[in-house]
């Protein structure tokens, strides 16, 4: 494969952060555009939609595979793609990802399955040569992130996530002002993923649909019944499968947020969530209400806010915040002085990132051969997911306590108090909590970035968290072995 100039300017806005973009930068020729690339992708539903529409509107890449475990999915989808090839190329509907990644004439894969699956297939496509595009988040668990690092460090393959934000290069300038110093030392980055959602109710164990391949569904997930809310998008509210909105939507949030502190930074030292499943009493385990907070080595911290319910007056939230050691304070893109509600638009050079979006930087990566110009690569994904990892078994590790503002133990972190109690009020007067309820508060859990292990109190339990269990011939390999 030729090589690109990698890294040069990319003409896009900022996405909804209301940024004045200024600077000037060279655009390099792109060698090699005529190069096919043939991919396959994984998962047709939802988001697989957006892959696929995607690709085709990339030059000279053509869909070689469509891969899902439902068959009704997959011949719709597979008639659908080839009516708009229009005789440019010919794909294949296979139910069984294996099938595909053993065509030696297959470039990439792209991966848009329910979370569980997300890993395994970017081990599999790394042991057989083939680039990977993987949805957020990269990994269902702590464990099979750090495989999926390894699994490309060793192949060599590109691994792009599928963290849209990273191709912004609005943002990119914005993060390389902040920790660059423009506005002081960056003290709280927060990340908000605050989008209506509603419940899904029960739905008793049945036998599955004939059309679904429910051994291939599930996959490496040790899941005995299945019921209708597991397919085809509420398995995202179930541990085995999903990880809440914190790692699903709020995945780019999170790693929006892990983007700004300082570059050395890995995982954080210590995590813990509080929250709860409010108004909706159904059978989803994952919780609908969170403030989590992270804190990193340098003293940093993460926050993070979920609210998905929904209510007259409900304020939608799929943002970030900068917050600065001084009091200053980054929100929607106007930074506002410590003590101040009188703030001046950010104005910032566009940052360093490969052209193209999401889409068109993942092909340049693969035609170049060249993981590192990945507009969010292996290393970041596993950074961004690990903290929503931790954030999230903190909550899985918690104790029930009265619904009031007191609930949240933050010690002498006002910071995370007062946001605490912000989230607390909406929910208590805006969606209108009643007393009686619960929140589900988590321990503080300290963990070590260079081990990615567990320390101190609550350790045994939360390691025992950091790895699924996998069905037999689904399993996850060993990092050593990999």
């Amino acid at each position: 494969m030729t090589l690109v100039n990698r890294r040069t300017f990319l003409q896009s806005t900022a996405a909804g952060a209301g940024l004045i973009l200024t600077g000037t930068a060279a655009s390099g020729a792109v060698d090699g555009a005529n190069d096919r690339v043939r991919i396959a992708v994984a998962g047709l539903n939802g988001r697989g939609k957006s892959h696929i529409s995607g690709w085709l509107g990339q030059d000279n890449v053509e869909i070689a595979y469509l891969i899902d475990p439902d068959e009704k999915v997959l011949a719709r989808t597979v008639k659908s793609v080839q009516e708009k090839a229009n005789g440019k190329f010919k794909v294949k509907g296979v139910r069984d990802v294996r099938e595909a990644l053993d065509d030696p004439n297959l470039d990439a894969i792209s991966v848009a399955t329910p979370n569980h699956w997300h890993s395994l297939i970017t081990i599999w496509a790394a042991q057989a040569g083939k680039h990977v595009y993987v949805e957020k988040p990269m990994s269902h668990d702590v464990v099979e992130g750090r495989v999926a690092v390894e699994a490309q460090k060793k192949y060599g393959v590109v691994i792009q996530h599928g963290t849209q934000r990273r191709s912004d290069s609005g943002i990119a300038g914005l993060h390389e002002a902040i920790q660059a110093g423009k506005w002081g030392k960056l003290k709280i980055s927060y990340g908000y993923c605050c989008k209506p959602r509603g419940g899904i109710g029960f739905d008793k164990a049945s036998s599955p649909p004939e059309n679904l391949d429910w051994n291939l569904w599930r996959g490496p997930a040790v899941i005995d019944e299945y019921h209708a809310n597991y397919h085809p998008y509420d398995w995202h509210w179930f541990w085995k499968t999903g990880n809440g909105d914190l790692n699903n939507q709020g995945t780019h949030q999170l790693d929006v947020a892990r983007w700004a502190i300082d570059k050395d930074q890995t995982h954080p030292v210590r995590a813990m969530a509080l929250g709860g499943r409010f108004q909706w009493g159904d059978q989803g385990e994952t919780p609908n209400t969170m403030f989590a907070m992270a804190e990193y080595p340098n003293g940093q911290f993460v926050y993070f806010n979920v609210r998905n319910v929904n209510y007259k007056g409900y304020e939608h939230q799929v943002e970030n915040e900068y917050y600065f050691e001084d009091g200053g304070r980054i929100v929607r893109g106007v930074y506002y002085p410590k003590g101040s509600d009188k703030g001046e638009k950010v104005k910032v050079d566009r940052g360093d990132v490969t052209p193209g979006g999401n889409w068109g930087s993942f092909i340049a990566a693969v035609r170049a051969n060249d993981p590192n110009m990945a507009n969010g690569n292996v290393h970041d994904a596993h950074y961004a997911c690990v903290l929503g990892h931790l954030m999230n078994n903190s909550y899985r590790l918690g104790e029930e306590v009265p619904f009031n503002a007191k609930a949240g133990q933050f010690g002498d972190n006002k910071d995370a108090a007062e946001h605490f109690g912000r989230l607390h009020d909406i929910m208590s007067k805006g969606v209108g909590v009643k007393d009686s309820e619960k929140y589900t508060v988590g321990p503080m859990l300290s963990f070590d970035p260079e081990t990615e292990r567990h320390t101190g109190d609550h350790a045994e339990a939360a390691n025992a968290l950091l790895k699924d269990p996998n069905r037999k011939g689904f399993e996850i390999p060993d990092a050593a072995k990999v």
